[in-house]
């Protein structure tokens, strides 16, 4: 029996968009291939703000942050980790080579402009991460805060993991200064997993275009180069399923309004947060907390497992705590297509196999 998925990602996918996944194999190397590819751009940027160009990458989102932070750095980065996200991010700078410093925050706490700015008055970083939406400990840091800090450093690229969020919360990429955003499709957009987009600034360009060991395959800049030189085909053969879904999607998105979805996640959100604080607690403070995720800490000491058990003799699952915070925490997702409804359906079963 397939259990409706309440899990940061991947998320349950509707029928339709699932069927655009089979769709027949087109040449990658076609006018109908450029044409697919453009499209998803053009939308992309729309739902992303911006007038950058976007980048489509055959992995997770993990492949476009490691190729950010390896492409864009030429003397050192500064990675602000509050969660697991974070700390891979970090992992990643120094498994390719690349000077990074690790600043985090005690779990459940954002990372604040003060920590950002202190970082860079030193002169020591010409690169910054920062994880929008971390789904292990629920926080949403303080993105437009933290921008403000950014513009006194017009010479730092600002990169920013937007994996579990972007879809479902509003992130004005040119408005914020955001060089390369990056999500990907297994999350908000309601896709499967396997593909990942990124925005890239002409800020970014020209500082990878420094940067001498870029790697091949996640090279950002031979990435670039080559859409543009080749109308919007890609260096390597792409998920064409994918992005046949992506496309379709995206039209769907639309039709919704952009301002519509992010309202929607917002309601769903503000429900589960009252039902957490009600039976349990949230884990981020409220001002922090994410719209697309609730870390709910486990003050009952409940069993997650069996929890998880119960529900899915149900048809449901949620997801247990991350890392450190497993059993301690648990998380419930409202992304993508999941509706107010769903939620409400989903809480008056916990409701009930708490109570027995």
């Amino acid at each position: 029996m397939h259990k409706r998925l309440f899990i940061p990602g991947p998320v349950d996918v509707a029928p339709d968009v699932l069927e655009k996944m089979g769709t027949q194999m087109i040449g990658h190397r076609t006018k109908e291939a450029s044409v697919l590819q453009r499209s998803i751009s053009d939308k992309m940027r729309k739902l992303m703000y911006t007038e950058n160009e976007i980048l489509l990458s055959t992995t997770s989102g993990s492949g476009l942050m490691e190729g950010a932070i390896r492409c864009c750095t030429r003397k050192r980065a500064a990675v602000f980790s509050v969660g697991a996200f974070g700390d891979r991010w970090f992992k990643m700078a120094k498994a390719n080579g690349v000077p990074a410093d690790k600043f985090s925050s005690e779990l459940g706490q954002p990372t604040t402009p003060e920590m950002v700015e202190k970082a860079l008055s030193t002169g020591k970083y010409d690169l910054v991460t920062i994880t929008h939406n971390e789904t292990s400990t629920g926080i949403q840091n303080p993105i437009e805060e933290i921008a403000e800090v950014l513009r006194k450093y017009p010479d730092v690229i600002f990169c920013v993991d937007t994996v579990s969020s972007l879809g479902g919360a509003k992130i004005e990429v040119d408005k914020l200064g955001i060089d390369v955003c990056i999500t990907s499709t297994q999350k908000c957009l309601g896709l499967p997993p396997g593909l990942a987009i990124c925005s890239f600034s002409q800020k970014a360009l020209e500082a990878a275009r420094q940067v001498e060991n870029r790697g091949l395959y996640l090279d950002l800049v031979e990435i670039y180069d080559y859409i543009q030189k080749k109308d919007y085909q890609y260096p390597s053969t792409p998920s064409l399923s994918h992005m046949f879904a992506l496309d379709y999607q995206l039209d769907k998105i639309m039709e919704e309004g952009i301002e519509n979805r992010f309202a929607r996640h917002s309601q769903m959100a503000n429900y589960v947060r009252e039902w957490a604080n009600k039976h349990f607690e949230v884990l981020p403070e409220e001002k922090y907390a994410s719209e697309t995720l609730t870390t709910i800490k486990n003050t009952k000491e409940i069993s997650v497992k069996d929890l998880n058990n119960k529900l899915a003799e149900k048809g449901y699952m949620i997801s247990n705590g991350y890392g450190d915070l497993k059993d301690k925490t648990f998380r419930i997702a409202h992304m993508a297509d999941t509706t107010l409804e769903d939620i409400k359906v989903l809480l008056n079963i916990i409701d009930e196999i708490l109570n027995q």
